[in-house]
This record gives structure tokens, sequence and C-alpha cells, in this order.
């Protein structure tokens, strides 16, 4: 049967008029063109036609029904489904993609509504998330190598819901330098306090996972973590945050002495001296006590040997000591995290706060590039 252009635009027209409007012409339109593919299929496969089966498809912010056609074989995919269903898939990411920005889930629905015509409520948007989370989890579950020559560790709070209340929870992040000299976190987890025996379950989680050999562990000062590092990675060197301990001694002090006992600081904990071993060092920092413990009498829990510990870098070249005698890469991390999880105030749960943390961890591009100065370090050029 063949109609001219004006009764084609007739038939057109009419529909269009009718209950369904346009929205009837494009249901008819996408029924007519899945039809004929499957009368192709049938002559390319000697296949039968069986039916039909509903399907919904969302339109200019509306839902509706369209027909789908099925075959005897059970085999007949439409194309248009495939195009269909990419489209889905690219909502999902935009949507994964939205949350881990820092936007929240009724932020997520409105731009959906603007950009696809559907609006997501806060509950769709959250079962949207369940394959990111699923995706977070298994990549926090995924085996490890079995030497990293330099792990950082740190613990950074988040208001995070629990049981009807909110409180600052800790977060731990372990981030890890690779034999190739590339940065990967290899763990994130949540307890409601920063100890140093749940930093123990933390390494004993990574020893699970495959991690066995560590050179370095880089941390704060947290009380008795040099215990738990030294029980799971017994020939690991330990070294504590030097930032740390210099605003700790800096706080100790009047204003008119800040300038300098800082200066006196800096020029101790300087990585580009010349001529210096960690004992040498810590002699200093010693004479320095002395020096300020007759104006503070605080300052005498600073000569307990524990604060060798702060002086391992001086064991290591020059070239990478600025980058291991500070937590200061994990903080720029924290920063990322903060950056993305302030947006929201308190979260509903640690699932999620882990779930952004972990798109952030995982999405870190400056990690990807080999740093160049451990080229020079016996670390990595130990077999």
């Amino acid at each position: 049967m063949e109609f001219t252009h004006e009764q084609m635009s007739e038939i057109i027209s009419s529909i269009t008029k009718g209950k369904e409007g346009l929205q009837g012409l494009v249901k008819m339109g996408m029924e007519s063109l899945m039809k004929s593919e499957r009368d192709i299929h049938n002559e390319q496969t000697t296949d039968v036609s069986n039916g039909f089966r509903d399907r919904r498809i969302c339109h200019n912010g509306k839902m509706f029904e369209i027909k789908v056609p099925r075959s005897r074989e059970n085999n007949f995919y439409p194309m248009l489904l495939g195009v269909l269903k990419d489209q889905e898939a690219e909502v999902n990411r935009l949507v994964c993609s939205l949350y881990s920005q820092g936007l929240t889930t009724s932020q997520v629905g409105k731009i959906s509504e603007e950009f696809y015509g559907k609006h997501y409520s806060k509950s769709q948007v959250s079962r949207l998330l369940n394959g990111a989370r699923e995706d977070v989890g298994l990549w926090l579950k995924r085996s490890l190598e079995y030497r990293y020559p330099i792990i950082y560790i740190d613990a950074t709070y988040v208001l995070t819901r629990r049981d009807s209340a909110v409180s600052n929870e800790a977060y731990y992040t372990v981030l890890g330098v690779k034999e190739d000299r590339t940065r990967d976190v290899l763990d994130i987890v949540n307890f409601p306090t920063e100890s140093s025996t749940s930093w123990k379950d933390v390494f004993e989680n990574l020893k699970e996972r495959g991690l066995s050999l560590v050179d370095l562990v880089v941390c704060d000062g947290l009380s008795g973590i040099e215990n738990s590092i030294t029980a799971c990675f017994p020939k690991a060197d330990i070294q504590l945050c030097t930032v740390h301990l210099k605003r700790n001694i800096v706080n100790k002090v009047k204003p008119r002495d800040k300038r300098e006992v800082s200066d006196d600081l800096k020029k101790l904990f300087s990585p580009d001296q010349f001529d210096i071993t960690c004992d040498l060092a810590h002699e200093k920092f010693i004479t320095f006590i002395n020096k300020w413990q007759g104006s503070y009498p605080a300052l005498k829990r600073y000569q307990h040997e524990r604060y060798r510990l702060y002086f391992t870098y001086f064991k290591y070249e020059r070239v990478i000591r600025g980058m291991i005698y500070t937590t200061n890469w994990i903080e720029r991390l924290n920063k990322d995290y903060k950056r993305v999880l302030n947006m929201r105030g308190a979260m509903p749960n640690p699932e999620s706060v882990i779930l952004l943390m972990g798109n952030v961890s995982q999405n870190r591009d400056v990690h990807k590039y080999p740093i160049y100065n451990f080229l020079e370090s016996k670390l990595f050029n130990i077999i």
C-alpha cells in the first residue's frame, strides 16, 4: 500500500491529535520499527513470531508502555531496546558521578529530571547507587601486592548518623606506594574512634588480602601505634609525622617565644641537612628540649625514647626525605574527602561515607603517576 505525502501527513496529524498525542506517535513508531526488525530476524533464523511483551519507557518526563515483539526461540532482542538500555546506563553513571561529586540525592533527582525528563526520588537515587556500592565494596576487598615499600596511614573524622544519633566517627585510610612508584589507596575502614588496637585490625586485614612486606610506615604520633605496626610488620621502619610534633610543641609555649621555637624546630627537622644521622638528629632535639624545658616544664615529656621515631627519615636519601617525614600526602587525600562530604552535613550511615571516600580514592588521577624521586631510593631497588 502506497500513500502520497499529503495522505501520510494527514495520518500523522490525526494520530498526534488523538488521545495520546505525540506520545502515541512515538510509541507507534517504535513498535513498528521493532516489528519490522523481528520480521527480518525470522527470515534469517527461520524463527517465528510469538506475541509481545510490555516494556515501560520514559519520554519527555512521561512514562508509557510499548509492546516489544517476541520470537518463539526467545532469542530476538530489538536494536532499539539496546539504545534505550544504553541511555539507562548513562543515567546511572551520571547519578553516581553527581552523588560522588558532593550533590545530595535530592539534587541528583532534580538534575536528572532537567536533562532526561525523569525525576528520581531520594529512595530511587539510593537504589541506583547500589551498583556503585557493590563496586566500591569489591574494590576494598581486592587482592593486594606482596610488597609495598611505603604505606601512609591516617584517620579522618566525619559526622555520621548511627542508632538515631550523630557523632564524629573515625574513617581509617591506608595509602600505599607500590614498587612501580605509583600510589594506591589500599583500604578505607570505619571505627567509632581511632586507636592503635583498631589499626592493628586494619593491618591484619591487609595481610589477609596479600600484603606481607612493608619497608616504611608513615603515620602520626597516635599512642601505641608503633606497637601495632611492629606486631604486624616487624621489618618495617616507622616515621612519625614531624608536622604534628612541631605543632604540638609550638602550642605549648607563650606567644612571645613562638617564633624562636618555630625557627629552632625548622632547623632541627630540615630534610636538606647533610652529614646527619637519625641518632645525631635526635641528640640535637634533646638539646633543644633542654634549652626550653626550664621555661616550659611540659616539654620534658619529649625526652622519651619514643621520639626517636620522628627522625627515621634521616636514614634515607635526601631526595626523598621531604616525601616521607610528614603525612602530607594522606592529609591532602583527607581534604578531598572533606570537600565532598562537607557539602552534606551529617551522613546517614557509615556505608554512605565509605562509598564517597572510595569514589574519591579511585578517581584521584595524581596517584596514577610514578614518583621519579624514588628512582634514587634504595626502598625501590630491593629485589
